[in-house]
């Protein structure tokens, strides 16, 4: 699962990779306001595996992400976006993805998945910009566009934007 080739000798090695809570992080940016103020954060990633396998395409990935992880550097604003206005962490503590078709296509790797945010289930795609595999250690950057919309947070239409950049910054080890 490489932008690298697997027949390449810097692309990872087949195994299971389990993911570095302490080196990776989504980021995140939308807009609010009608669109006129940007919003910038984090979320952690609490856990999660990667399986490289042969051939490419049937590499899986797991992910578990704490809505209390939520920063975006404003407390009020935190506590209001992991509230039941937004993502309700007191019912649904966790996002999780999970991903297991790989494709390559017009010189990009994407990994189709399910996205599970506040317990509604849906298909997102990452598109993989870079990864990095360095003997037991494999470090993979992914963005995916994610419609809140689609998982039933639709609080404030308008005054907070609709879709997400994500940006992932994942560092797994064997």
């Amino acid at each position: 699962m490489g932008i690298q080739g697997a027949d390449q000798k810097n692309g990872p090695l087949p195994g299971v990779y389990r993911i570095d809570p302490e080196a990776s992080r989504v980021r995140f940016r939308m807009r609010a306001l009608f669109g006129l103020f940007p919003i910038k954060g984090t979320l952690s990633v609490a856990h999660g595996r990667i399986a490289v396998e042969e051939p490419e395409s049937a590499s899986t990935v797991e992910a578990v992400i704490p809505v209390d992880s939520f920063a975006s550097g404003h407390a009020q604003r935190d506590r209001h976006v992991r509230s039941a206005d937004y993502l309700d962490s007191a019912l649904h503590p966790e996002i999780r993805f999970h991903g297991g078709d790989v494709r390559r296509a017009d010189g990009e790797v994407t990994v189709h998945g399910e996205l599970t945010v506040r317990g509604v289930a849906r298909p997102v795609a990452l598109t993989l910009s870079q990864v990095e595999a360095d003997g037991s250690r494999l470090a993979l950057q992914a963005t995916a566009v994610v419609d809140r919309y689609e998982f039933g947070v639709t609080h404030a239409k308008g005054m907070t934007g609709r879709r997400l950049r994500i940006a992932l910054d994942v560092v797994a080890v064997r």
